[in-house]
């Protein structure tokens, strides 16, 4: 089955606990615009309570049931809301999959003195200091759930460091005594640190309760795969053994979907770190982001015929995980990025209308984010959902060769009559494009099913058109028949 996929948040949903209810609420209306599964947030309580997004891990145990940094909902809702909200898209026949933060810990309860030395934030192979003794946050004891579902307390043993004396006032980048930073991204010298009590990976007993906890989990909740956050910042190997466990505690033959965050816009990073963690997941196309933003920002200086090139989803389109914005690169946020509404079409129409690569929607283009005043790309967008389900079939025919405007043709089959569709794009100035759909269409008239074109095209008895396209704009073409279908 073709998977279309919505990451099922933005950043800036209210903090009143009923995320989990108002999901449960529209997932039919989900199915119907062709949604196969739906990446849900972190579901554990973080340090900052209800408003926490879900980052700030505190603790793994609490989904919403214990009365813990202020609130007994997370920020989504209640334990009972998100399993009735998982269970509602499983009746619907659609997958769920479930944010993982397991990099770092904040919000510990209690400090404890520990010998560390300090490294340089800009380089975290140079040490700046030292042995020194720190008051550092470390300790979890959790008192609100007083060792329901699992008694451990956590303390400076499972992590590597934190970014804060408490004694001195002081803040730096503390690795604990005894301690190494694991072999990960060179950004920073090296970027293992990321925020928080930095999780020791390395430590057996760390790794025995993050798997003790994953087993748990997956039995709960029994979610369908995972969306891995931070992966960059973690030992490269550790994600092999805690995916095989779950993978083997769920339904027998049935794939799980999982995808990693890895935060480069560099391909060769991507690949080196797909090869090094054993193929075992997909990574989001950072760089295919990236050559979006440029098209979207360039005033028209983009070249489009580089659009997919250097790109995850060319490279490796089995392991690529193809998205046009995120919580992250929404504005305002850490890795803002955020691709311009003119371009917003054009952009899905890249990810939703190509063979290769597993689309995911951001959540705030399909509903809008209304504290950024920031509306949903709107009707065309549903329009590109429903041409993904109902006409994406046969071999895909690139036509990437003008600096303005680029297109494709999906041909269709003989078994799925006035199947395929031809998208013509720019980002600059218009024209047409003469593409081949395939001989099956010869005679058959096909409309922008966009809207942004008003003429016809006629295929001829080659099979081939010439198909318009208005400045810095998109059309998608289809058989008139099918049209009035979708609309």
């Amino acid at each position: 089955m073709t998977k279309t996929l919505l990451q099922a948040f933005q950043w800036e949903l209210p903090a009143d606990g009923s995320h989990w209810r108002h999901l449960t609420e529209i997932a039919p209306q989900l199915k119907m615009l062709g949604f196969t599964g739906v990446w849900l947030p972190p579901a554990y309580k973080g340090a900052a309570g209800i408003n926490d997004v879900g980052y700030g891990t505190y603790d793994l145990y609490d989904l919403g049931e214990f009365d813990q940094k202020g609130t007994v909902p997370t920020k989504y809702g209640t334990k009972e809301e998100y399993l009735k909200c998982i269970d509602t898209f499983h009746a619907l026949e659609m997958e769920v999959y479930a944010d993982v933060v397991l990099n770092h810990f904040l919000g510990a309860d209690e400090t404890e003195v520990v010998e560390a030395v300090a490294y340089d934030e800009n380089n975290r192979n140079k040490e700046i200091s030292g042995e020194e003794q720190i008051e550092a946050w470390s300790k979890f004891t959790f008192p609100g759930r007083q060792g329901k579902y699992d008694d451990y307390q956590w303390t400076w043993k499972n992590f590597k460091g934190v970014d804060y004396d408490s004694r001195q006032k002081q803040h730096a980048i503390f690795a604990f005594k005894g301690k190494e930073w694991a072999d990960v991204d060179e950004e920073k010298g090296n970027f293992d640190y990321l925020m928080g009590a930095d999780l020791d990976l390395s430590n057996p007993e760390t790794v025995a309760n993050l798997n003790r906890w994953g087993k748990w989990y997956q039995a709960l909740t029994q979610v369908d795969g995972y969306r891995l956050d931070a992966v960059k910042h973690m030992r490269f190997n550790f994600w092999i053994d805690w995916l095989k466990q779950r993978v083997a505690e769920n339904i027998p033959d049935k794939e799980m979907y999982v995808v990693a965050e890895y935060w480069s816009n560099e391909l060769d990073t991507l690949v080196d770190y797909l090869d090094a963690s054993g193929s075992i997941f997909d990574l989001f196309d950072v760089p295919l982001h990236y050559h979006l933003l440029a098209a979207s920002d360039s005033m028209g200086s983009y070249d489009m015929r580089n659009l997919f090139q250097g790109t995850l989803v060319d490279a490796r389109p089995d392991f690529a995980t193809t998205f046009v914005d995120n919580h992250d690169t929404q504005k305002g946020q850490s890795l803002e990025s955020w691709i311009e509404g003119w371009f917003k079409v054009q952009a899905y129409a890249a990810i939703l209308l190509r063979r290769q690569g597993t689309p995911m929607v951001f959540y705030g283009d399909l509903f809008g984010i209304p504290t950024e005043k920031i509306d949903p790309v709107g009707p065309q967008l549903a329009m590109l959902l429903k041409i993904r389900r109902l006409l994406a079939d046969g071999p895909e025919v690139d036509y990437l060769d003008h600096e303005d405007i680029i297109g494709w043709t999906r041909t269709g089959t003989l078994r799925k009559p006035h199947s395929g569709f031809a998208v013509v794009m720019t980002n600059r100035q218009g024209g047409t494009k003469e593409m081949t759909m395939s001989a099956i269409h010869a005679g058959e008239i096909f409309r922008d099913a966009l809207g942004n074109c008003e003429e016809t095209v006629t295929i001829d008895d080659e099979g081939q058109g010439v198909f318009p396209v208005k400045d810095g704009s998109i059309s998608v073409w289809v058989n008139e028949e099918t049209l009035e279908r979708l609309m």
